[in-house]
């Protein structure tokens, strides 16, 4: 199975067309950056292993 490229660039400009949010050139890297670094975040998070025996709290009380 190949793994799939996920080009960030191409994300921010067509998320931002499609919700019409114009987004300035000189910041269009930062955004880039960020959400490179959101992704890079989330994988860490979909790649922590679970049980398939957990169950979800009925109710979260910190």
């Amino acid at each position: 199975m190949t793994k799939e490229t996920f080009d960030v660039g191409e994300y921010v400009d067509r998320m931002a067309e499609f919700i019409d949010l114009p987004i300035d050139p000189e910041y269009r890297p930062g955004v880039v950056d960020n959400i490179t670094r959101i992704a890079a975040i989330a994988q860490l998070v979909n790649d922590f292993p679970l049980p398939d025996t957990i169950e979800a709290a009925p109710i979260f009380e910190p």
